[in-house]
């Protein structure tokens, strides 16, 4: 595994490395980082890909963005374009949940051509009912130091894992959710409420694979369902039991992600699973 700081839209950027093999670029979820794949990257790294977990900028162990806490995912957008530019990654597949996932669904509008495939985990293309407020969440930048949002956060978490998660999993989960930086965090979500791509769905010139955990109390998985219906060629899973963050709540979820990477790379060269 490889560990190093890069220069990436004027942010020093902290990305972790490993592997060999077709590259796998994953992307956190709101006010995380990259962490949250620390169980999957060695074990997809050991099935055979490069795996690129980097912490987008202002989260983890990277610095601020120059403008400040960002509330545009297309912003994290052209600044994973220049991570991959400058890793030289070929044809990545490109795997986020949440706003990562949104994120990742930006990337394949903007250069699917440039990808593998795309797994977007938590998210969809865009939604006229968000189930936040972009006024309500810019009152929180305020008081966004307030020592309660760490506690929000601990029991939001808490209860969007799904119910198929054991006890003592979901409390680690939440517990590492609640050291989240709330100023970033809150500018994500803005950034998630504001986020639609459906127009451009239709274009999308990568094949996509859209994955919705049942439990999730944060998404509407019919508005998951209609993005993939708008992609051509999209997939969509919903997993049983399974809240809003897979990658943390399926202890296999390497072995599930190595299929669906599979699939999306068989559908793209035509060749047989």
């Amino acid at each position: 595994m490889r560990a190093e700081y890069l220069d990436v839209g004027g942010t020093r950027s902290f990305v972790l490395d490993d592997g060999e093999g077709p590259a796998v670029l994953c992307l956190h979820t709101a006010g995380q980082n990259g962490v949250q794949w620390r169980d999957t990257q060695s074990e997809l790294a050991a099935l055979g890909y490069r795996v690129v977990v980097p912490d987008l900028p202002g989260h983890g162990r990277s610095e601020p963005a120059p403008g400040g806490a960002v509330s545009d995912l297309g912003a994290y957008a052209v600044w994973c374009e220049e991570l991959v530019d400058v890793l030289h990654l070929e044809r990545p597949f490109v795997v986020g949940c949440s706003i990562g996932g949104a994120i990742a669904l930006q990337l394949a509008a903007r250069r699917g051509e440039c990808l593998a495939g795309v797994v977007a985990m938590a998210a969809h293309g865009g939604t006229d009912t968000p189930g936040l407020s972009v006024r309500g969440l810019r009152r929180e930048l305020v008081d966004a130091a307030a020592p309660s949002r760490s506690d929000r956060t601990y029991y939001g978490t808490r209860a969007v894992v799904g119910r198929r998660v054991p006890a003592e999993r979901a409390e680690l989960i939440a517990r590492m959710h609640r050291r989240e930086d709330p100023q970033v965090s809150t500018s994500d979500l803005i950034g998630w409420v504001n986020h639609d791509v459906r127009d451009v769905l239709p274009t999308i010139a990568c094949r996509v694979h859209l994955v919705a955990g049942e439990d999730d109390l944060w998404l509407d998985v019919a508005d998951v369902r209609r993005t993939a219906e708008a992609i051509p060629d999209a997939r969509c899973t919903v997993l049983d039991g399974v809240g809003h963050y897979p990658m943390e709540e399926l202890e296999q979820f390497a072995a599930a992600l190595h299929e669906w990477l599979d699939d999306l790379g068989s559908r793209c060269t035509g060749r047989k699973p």
